[in-house]
Formats: structure tokens, C-alpha cells, sequence
């Protein structure tokens, strides 16, 4: 099902006789909405188009998806790491907080952690380390990314149990790579 809901014309109707005339466009959103089981109408306020998808679709699209988890202390470089991935079709959540990890592991649920290593509190490579020490998350692969890029930082990476390591700068194609391999 795809729907389209037109704004109001500001055309004036033709004779009344035409069975051509133009009707205006009723009120239908707040009806089309309660008929569809979403659950989420009562929240929603809708202005212009709708546009739904068919639901067979989606659901094979979000069971399809892959489930990133970004940790940063930058957003910056978050919005970068989601630019890169959301034309790819994962699921991407993004976090600043890495202090927050785990209780955002437990409610996302990834398929694969991005790291960054260099972060305030807790760095990468004791949150990894951590990770792989605890039972319901030590399968979920954890990819370094960051800007250390020497050999011992890689190698003390792989000690802490990382299963894959991009330094920054990164290109697309070196960070989907790695991606693919784990996801």
C-alpha cells in the first residue's frame, strides 16, 4: 500500500453540472490513523504527505537490518559513522557516554560495537575489555576505531579481546569492510 494524501487545491471548482469538479481533500489522516495498528497514531502529528509503506516491506527490512552500536565521546564523529552506514541498511544507534555502554548493549541488543579508544572516563580498550569478560556480551564483536595507529596499539587491542581495528582517518569503504566482516 502506498498513500499519498494531497494538501487542499486552491483551485476554484468547476460548474457544479462537470462530474469533474474537485472535492476538497477531507480531514483524513486522524482516520487513516486509527485504522492502521501502529499504536504509535495518538503520538504522531502529521502536516503535509503521508507516505506509508507497505507493511510486509517493512518488516522484512527490519528483520533484515543489522544492528550497529557507535560509541564516541564525539558527536561529530558519530553523525560521520552513521553517514557512512545508514545508505548500507544497518540499524544504527548512536552513544557519547561510555560509561553507558553496557545499558545501552543490553537494551539495543547490537550486532557489532564500533569503539573509540581515546574517550574520558573509560577508554576504549577498558570498555572492550570489560565486554569480553562478561558473559551476555563477550559474542558481540567489537571494532576499535581510532586514531591510535601503531602496531603495539593495535596488538593491545587484540589482547583486550577486539575483534577488529580501523584507525582514523578512515575511508567508507575501510569502515563498511570491517563492518561487513563482523555484521
Amino acid at each position: 500500500m502506498h498513500l499519498k494524501l494531497r494538501r487542499k487545491s486552491n483551485r476554484r471548482p468547476q460548474r457544479r453540472g462537470d462530474e469533474r469538479a474537485e472535492r476538497p481533500c477531507k480531514p483524513l489522516i486522524i482516520d487513516l490513523l486509527d485504522k492502521l495498528d501502529t499504536g504509535l497514531h495518538s503520538a504522531l502529528r502529521l502536516a503535509a504527505d503521508v507516505h506509508l509503506l507497505p507493511e510486509e516491506n517493512y518488516g522484512e527490512m527490519s528483520m533484515l537490518q543489522k544492528k550497529v552500536l557507535i560509541v564516541d565521546d564525539s558527536p561529530a564523529q558519530v553523525k560521520l559513522i552513521q553517514g557512512y552506514l545508514e545508505h548500507e541498511g544497518y540499524w544504527l544507534v548512536g552513544l557519547n557516554d561510555p560509561e553507558r555502554v553496557e545499558e545501552a548493549i543490553a537494551v539495543e541488543r547490537p550486532s557489532v560495537i564500533l569503539l573509540d579508544v581515546v574517550m574520558p572516563k573509560r577508554n576504549g580498550f577498558q570498555v572492550c575489555r570489560e565486554l569480553k569478560s562478561h558473559a551476555d556480551f563477550s559474542a558481540i564483536p567489537v571494532i576499535l576505531v581510532t586514531s591510535k595507529n601503531t602496531e603495539s596499539d593495535k596488538y593491545w587491542g587484540q589482547q583486550q579481546g577486539a575483534d577488529g581495528y580501523v584507525t582514523k582517518p578512515f575511508t567508507r569503504e575501510e569502515l563498511l569492510r570491517a563492518v561487513r566482516r563482523f555484521a
